[in-house]
């Protein structure tokens, strides 16, 4: 074993230490089809994109936050007098808590 080998970063961990990436890029894009880890394309042209897809970013908030506005745990959709929210939204209360949960 060479002296400059080193172990392997724990996935939890390496999550947390890529810098400047959005945490919704840790899960793949319902959108486009991009890969966790990977940036979100436009699916015509296949560009990468700065930031992820407002799809992506649902995702992300309904999987890892609470929902302050209708009271419900991490992995259930949002819903408005007892209907989810159309096309997989949330509420924006929702990004708010999943941004706070990621800080």
């Amino acid at each position: 074993m060479s002296r400059h080998s080193q172990a392997p970063m724990p996935a939890s961990l390496r999550h947390f230490m890529r810098a400047g990436q959005h945490p919704a890029r840790a899960f793949p894009c319902p959108h486009c089809g991009a890969h966790a880890h990977q940036p979100c394309a436009l699916r015509t042209t296949g560009k990468q994109l700065p930031q992820p897809h407002p799809q992506r970013m649902a995702t992300w908030a309904q999987t890892t936050a609470c929902c302050t506005t209708c009271q419900v745990t991490p992995t259930v959709p949002c819903h408005h007098d007892g209907r989810a929210l159309p096309g997989g939204t949330v509420h924006a209360e929702r990004y708010t808590e999943a941004e706070r949960t990621a800080a």
